[in-house]
Order: C-alpha cells, then structure tokens, then sequence
C-alpha cells in the first residue's frame, strides 16, 4: 500500500487520491478526443467504401451479366449459381467436390510429469510422476480442387471466385495409429459476389457471399462492424490506462 492518508480514497491494493482522480478525467477526456478523431477517420474510409457499393450495378441475369463483362461496366453485385464444372474427389469417400483436403493423423504418445503432494509429520512433500497418454496428431495434408466453375452460367477458372468454407466429410482409418479426415466444398450454392466487370471477365478472388441476395449483401457490408470494434478496444485501453496511472506512485502531484 503507498504511504497516503490524506484526501484519498483507500482501494486495497492502491489509494487514489482526490488530485489522481482529477488527473485521470483529463485523460479520459484527452483519449476520448483521439479517439473521436480516429473514429472519424474509419467513418471516412467506410463512406467512401459504401459509396462504392452504392455506385455498382446490381445483376441478376446471365444476359446482363455477360454484357458487363463485354463493356468493362465496373464494379458489380451479381447474384446467381455457382456449381462445379469439373470435380475432384478421393477414392473410399464417395461424392464429388469443388475442392477436397485430406488431413493425416497419427495416434502418438506423450509423456508429462504430474505432481503428487503428500502429508508427513505436518510437512508437504512434492514428488513427481511420469504419466502417458495419447493423442491424435496432424501428420501433413494434401488438397485437390478444380479447374473451372461456373457462375450464373458462364464459365470461369476457379481463382475468380472465392469459394465457400470447407466442411467436414468423414474420417477413414487406416489403422489403429493412422487415420485421414477429410474435407471439402460441395458442387452447388447459390449467393452474390461483388466484383469488378472487365475485360471480359471478374476480378480475381471475387467474393461470394453464400444464400445472401444482393439487398442483403449490400447491407452486410455497410454494417460499420469496425466502428463498433474500434470503440470497444478504445474504451478498454482507456480502462487500461486510467487504472495503471491510479496503480503508479504519483509523488508528482503531491
């Protein structure tokens, strides 16, 4: 405990004087400022990233679509199907995939020491154990994925288009020590990608954004997901701040 006893409050750990106190609303109140001028900065930058959503063509015909592509008609929401034009799979799984990884394991060993404590005559003695026990291990991976897909009928190499997240299949042993998990994107969906039409083509690593139609796509990314994060660490570090500067010795202001 620090050595105040006048004007202060007693916390335990710490006593934080009626100066602290008064120091500590202005650094609130200066964090607070900064963090009004950064928030308006990501408010900036996220307007100018909804003016862009704003501004883009929304389609939903294989016509207009392909039209877009033809005459470079620039940013777009395009809602429609995207399947698999050829397939992969492994043997022993069945089903065909967009894309499919084969993950190994292997049931290992391992060994830890475990404490023991015991009583004897009033004293406690600590002696150690060797224990085992076993667990199954990532052993490497490998991964097939297509060539083409398709979206909204017209054909693309399968970097265009961001595919969906994997799910798990099915697990297949080998043996008692060896097994092989595996997972993969399916054949069918269906969503809006947001992507740049020209050259006759999308944008590389356009992204899809599955069983979304293009209202809802369009709101998912004006949603202001980093103001509302921004603030909540901005006010944590305020929290942070305002109670190292109560746990320092502030002689300073005595």
């Amino acid at each position: 405990m620090r050595g105040r006893k006048r004007r202060s409050f007693d916390f335990g750990n710490f006593e934080i004087t009626k100066r602290e106190i008064l120091v500590s609303v202005s650094i609130v109140a200066i964090m607070l400022l900064i963090g009004v001028l950064i928030a308006g900065k990501i408010s900036d930058y996220q307007l100018d990233k909804n003016e862009k959503y704003n501004k883009a063509i929304k389609i939903e015909s294989q016509e207009l679509f392909e039209y877009g592509m033809r005459t470079n008609a620039g940013n777009a929401f395009v809602y429609g199907d995207l399947k698999a034009v050829d397939t992969v799979t492994y043997p022993g799984i069945g089903g065909e995939y967009i894309y499919i990884e084969k993950v190994k394991e292997r049931y290992t060993m391992h060994t830890r020491q475990v404490a023991h404590t015991t009583t004897t005559n009033g004293k406690t003695h600590t002696y150690y154990t060797t224990e085992t026990y076993w667990t199954w291990d990532y052993a490497g991976s490998e991964e097939q994925i297509c060539d083409e897909i398709s979206f909204l009928n017209h054909v693309f190499s399968v970097s265009k288009i961001d595919l969906p997240g994997k799910e798990y299949i099915d697990t297949v042993k080998e043996s008692s020590h060896i097994r092989y998990k595996y997972y993969g994107v399916g054949l069918n969906f269906t969503g809006t990608i947001f992507t740049e039409l020209a050259d006759k083509t999308i944008a590389d690593n356009s992204p899809f954004y599955e069983n979304m139609k293009i209202d809802e796509t369009v709101e998912y990314l004006e949603t202001d997901f980093a103001m509302w994060i921004f603030w909540i660490i901005w006010m944590v570090l305020i929290g942070v701040c305002v109670y190292s500067f109560y746990y320092i010795d502030n002689k300073w202001l005595e």
